[in-house]
């Protein structure tokens, strides 16, 4: 049952979106990928990440996205993998994305929203394991 169910905090995992500066659209902006980070000093196995955006268009017409799923079989200690390519047009929605892990015999979840308009220049921080700029969610 769900009350036997050990729902312990996601620690040491993050998401992060950085533009990538080296790789353009056809109007000289850059193109920007959806990381997954574990700072932990253990391995993530059987990583499941569920992506979508949903929220509301300018004109107010609501929009959802296709939910898109992505598997690792681990993601080593201490290391970034890229998730997805996401396009700037879509950052006026709520980006979700929901991980799932193992740790031993132990599930983890978290969901990683960034909220409308929030990825932008104004959030960036500095991101160890990739060296880099960009908008980390933890």
């Amino acid at each position: 049952m769900k009350q036997d169910i050990s729902f312990d905090p996601v620690e040491g995992v993050s998401v992060a979106i950085i533009p990538d500066n080296e790789a353009l659209t056809p109007d000289g902006q850059p193109l920007w990928q959806v990381y997954l980070l574990n700072h932990n000093d253990f391995p993530l196995q059987n990583v499941i990440v569920n992506a979508n955006g949903y929220g509301q268009q300018p004109d107010g017409e609501k929009v959802r996205t296709s939910t898109l799923r992505y598997v690792f079989e681990e993601v080593p200690p201490r290391t970034a993998v890229p998730v997805e390519p996401i396009d700037p047009a879509l950052f006026h929605l709520n980006n979700q994305y929901w991980v799932s892990y193992y740790h031993g015999p132990q599930i983890f979840d978290k969901k990683f929203i960034f909220v409308p308009d929030s990825i932008v220049a104004d959030n960036f921080t500095h991101i160890a394991l990739l060296d880099q700029l960009g908008v980390l969610h933890s």
